[in-house]
């Protein structure tokens, strides 16, 4: 028993360790790199035994590596599969074991592919923003209501206001849908824009992109257009793109500080202590969220105050 001890402890601190953290991140780069040569037909006929090679060794470090940080935790080795990045390595891992040969090739190219994806395992940075995306999606959600509501509103509008000037992209609800997208992403919205101010009869190529079978009766609208678009873009890219990105922010401070947490947690049950730079480092983050979270609560308190007043 305290052989089986003294082994896990040792496991564990291979395995926590910098330089072995840096070793499987160096192989990460190198199977991202492999992957991507095989692209190449050229390179696979004149390398491909040495590319077969280095990937095979690629394959056993990783399993290695499963097998020792499951060794780490001892007599509880299921304890690995407590992580979630833990079990999306296992994952990878027994899928580029899957022989690639007949139906089951397009799984182990797959499997080739997805390695390059446990760099965000291995980078707690990526982790932390990958942790802080998921939590984000129920906001994000009513956020991309939102988004979506105002495309609806404004796709019919749209229709109503501009289908007989330029029907290429008011011809449909479908296609004024598609028309606002591009607009919210500012590509050549501005080329929408001057249609609808100045006719479609003034705007230069535009009889030779209309395939929609509809004849445009051109009539320019300068000022309907101008608010029109102007207010779409202030509304859907300013402001609730902004929304999206308050969103992902808040996120990522609670994923940072659930780490935080979860380190600690990971400290207390393997017995080690932090360093004095370590704990330093961690109380100057919780004292950040402290008074970010004061300041909000301070901002809230006045604006109560004001409207009382």
């Amino acid at each position: 028993m305290g052989i089986l001890v003294m082994v896990s402890t040792r496991l564990h601190r291979i395995v926590e360790h910098a330089a072995f953290q840096r070793t499987i991140l160096a192989v990460i780069l190198v199977a991202a790199v492999v992957v991507g040569l095989e692209t190449y037909p050229a390179m696979v006929e004149r390398w491909g035994f040495l590319l077969h090679a280095i990937d095979r060794l690629i394959v056993g470090i990783f399993v290695v590596e499963a097998l020792m940080k499951m060794g780490a935790h001892g007599r509880t080795p299921w304890r690995y599969f407590r992580d979630p990045w833990n079990c999306f390595d296992f994952t990878i891992v027994v899928l580029c074991l899957v022989p690639a040969v007949g139906p089951y090739a397009a799984i182990a190219r797959l499997a080739r592919v997805l390695r390059a994806l446990r760099l965000i395992t291995t980078v707690p940075k990526l982790q932390i923003i990958v942790n802080s995306l998921l939590k984000g999606l129920p906001s994000m959600g009513y956020v991309g209501l939102l988004l979506l509501l105002l495309f609806y509103v404004y796709a019919v509008l749209g229709v109503f206001l501009f289908r007989a000037n330029d029907p290429l992209h008011f011809a449909d609800l479908q296609t004024a849908l598609i028309t606002m997208f591009r607009v919210v992403t500012l590509e050549d919205w501005t080329d929408v824009l001057y249609i609808q101010m100045h006719g479609s009869a003034m705007y230069v190529g535009y009889d030779g992109m209309n395939h929609t079978g509809i004849a445009p009766a051109s009539s320019g609208q300068p000022l309907i257009a101008a608010i029109f678009f102007i207010s779409f873009v202030l509304l859907g890219t300013i402001v609730i793109l902004n929304l999206v990105i308050g969103v992902i922010i808040s996120s990522m401070q609670e994923a940072q500080h659930e780490r935080e947490q979860s380190l600690l947690r990971a400290q207390r049950d393997s017995g080690t202590s932090m360093s004095l730079a370590e704990e330093i480092r961690l109380l100057e983050h919780q004292l950040d969220a402290v008074a970010e979270h004061l300041a909000a609560v301070r901002r809230r308190a006045a604006d109560e105050t004001s409207m009382r007043a």
